[in-house]
C-alpha cells in the first residue's frame, strides 16, 4: 500500500509538472513572440508614473535615463510620498532641467488607506495623458524603445492592459542566483497564462494602462486596507483574455537593483506573496497547481528513491532516477529559452538546484505570508 502511495503521487506530480512545463510555460518559451510595431499615427500622450519614498539615490539616475526615451509625446509624474531625504531638493532642480518632469508631494497619509494606493491613486488622478505607464524609482529601462513598445497595446491596439517584465541586476552569490530563478519563474506564471487568454497578475515595475479605467472602475476599491497590490491585485481584478496583452521584448523591460540581503528578500517576498491571498480563487489555482504537483513529484520521487535503494531494486531506483533526471532536462530547457526570449539572456545557473530549492521556499515563506499581520511597503 505504502509503495502504491508513493507511485500514485509521483505520477500525478508528474503529469501536472508536464502540463505546466510543455504547454502552459511553454507558450512563452518555445513559441515565437509577436513584436508590437509603431504606428506613428497613434503616439498619443504618455504618463511614466513613479511613487517615491526616500528614493533620492536611485531617482538621481532614473530620471536622466527617462528622458533619453525615443517618443515624442510623454511627459515623467513623480509622487513624493512622505520622504524626509533630500527627494523634493532634487525633483526640484531636476524639473529646472526636464521641462516635462512633474512631481506632487505628499505629506501624510489618511488612517484608513496604505500608503502605496493612496500614493498611486493621487499620482494618476494628476497624469496629463491617458496612458499611463508604471515603474519604481529603482528601475532604469533596458532601451530607449521603453515607452513606446510598452505603451504600444494599450495605445494601438486598445487594450486595458499592457503587461511587460521587469528583471533584476545580475551579481555573482547564492542569493541573486536565488533572486533571478525566482522572477524568472514568476514570469513564467503570468506571461504564459497571459498567452493562454487567462491572465491574472501584472507587476508595478513595468505595467501600463489607461487613467480613464483607473477611473472609471474606481481601481482600489476594496483593496485599500490591503498592504501592496496596487499593481497585480488591480490587473487580478480587471484583466481578461481580450482586454490585456503581454508585450515580450527585452527591449521593452526594466531592470532593478536586487536586495543584497536574505532579511531584506524575505521581507519584500512576504509583502509580495501575501497579496496572492486576496487573488480569485481560479487564479489561486493557477499557482497552487504547480507547485502542488511540484511538491507531489519529489516528495513521491525521492520516497520512491529511498524504497527502492533500502530494497536494492536498482532496475526501479534507475527508472525513477532517469525521470527526475529528464524532468530536470526539461526544467533547464524551459528557463534557458524563457530567459533568452524574456530577457535577452541566460537563465540564472544551478536551475536544476534552485527547482528543488523551491520546494521548501513556497511552501514556508506562502504559509508566514499568508498569516502575516506586519506587511509595510515602506
Amino acid at each position: 500500500m505504502g509503495l502504491f502511495l508513493l507511485w500514485f503521487i509521483f505520477g500525478v506530480g508528474i503529469l501536472i509538472q508536464v502540463v505546466y512545463l510543455l504547454l502552459i510555460f511553454g507558450r512563452t518559451s518555445f513559441s515565437k513572440p509577436t513584436k508590437a510595431h509603431s504606428d506613428p499615427q497613434k503616439e498619443e500622450g504618455v504618463t511614466v508614473l513613479i511613487a517615491a519614498h526616500n528614493e533620492f539615490q536611485n531617482l538621481k539616475t532614473l530620471i536622466p535615463k527617462l528622458f533619453e526615451q525615443d517618443y515624442p509625446k510623454y511627459d515623467v509624474m513623480i509622487v513624493n510620498d512622505r520622504s524626509t531625504d533630500r527627494t523634493k531638493r532634487l525633483l526640484e532642480e531636476m524639473m529646472a532641467i526636464y521641462p516635462r518632469l512633474r512631481s506632487v508631494t505628499i505629506k501624510y497619509t489618511p488612517n484608513h488607506v496604505t500608503a502605496k494606493k493612496f500614493a498611486m491613486t493621487l499620482g494618476i488622478k494628476v497624469c496629463k495623458n491617458d496612458v499611463v505607464l508604471l515603474t519604481d524609482a529603482d528601475c532604469i529601462p533596458n532601451s530607449d524603445q521603453w515607452i513606446r513598445k510598452m505603451t504600444a497595446p494599450v495605445r494601438q491596439n486598445d487594450k486595458t492592459f499592457s503587461l511587460g517584465y521587469s528583471g533584476y541586476e545580475k551579481s555573482s552569490g547564492f542569493l541573486n542566483s536565488w533572486i533571478q530563478f525566482e522572477t524568472l519563474l514568476t514570469a513564467l506564471y503570468y506571461i504564459s497564462f497571459s498567452l493562454w487568454k487567462a491572465p491574472f497578475m501584472g507587476i508595478g515595475r513595468n505595467l501600463c494602462y489607461r487613467k480613464s479605467f483607473f477611473m472609471e472602475v474606481k481601481a482600489f476599491k476594496g483593496l485599500w486596507h490591503i498592504e501592496g497590490g496596487d499593481d497585480d491585485l488591480f490587473v487580478n481584478q480587471y484583466a481578461t483574455g481580450k482586454n490585456t496583452a503581454v508585450v515580450l521584448d527585452p527591449d521593452a523591460n526594466t531592470t532593478s537593483k536586487p536586495k543584497t540581503t536574505f532579511k531584506e528578500y524575505l521581507v519584500q517576498k512576504k509583502r509580495h506573496l501575501h497579496a496572492g491571498k486576496y487573488y480569485r480563487g481560479e487564479d489561486k489555482q493557477k499557482i497552487g497547481f504547480f507547485s502542488l504537483s511540484h511538491a507531489l513529484f519529489w516528495l513521491g520521487g525521492l520516497g520512491l528513491l529511498i524504497y527502492f535503494g533500502i530494497d536494492q531494486s536498482w532496475e526501479q531506483f534507475l527508472i525513477v532516477f532517469g525521470i527526475i533526471l529528464l524532468r530536470s532536462v526539461i526544467v533547464v530547457s524551459v528557463f534557458a529559452s524563457a530567459s533568452k526570449k524574456i530577457q535577452g539572456t541566460k537563465a540564472a545557473k544551478n536551475v536544476w538546484m534552485l527547482d528543488f530549492l523551491y520546494l521548501g521556499y513556497f511552501w514556508v515563506l506562502g504559509t508566514i505570508s499568508h498569516q502575516a499581520k506586519d506587511i509595510q511597503w515602506k
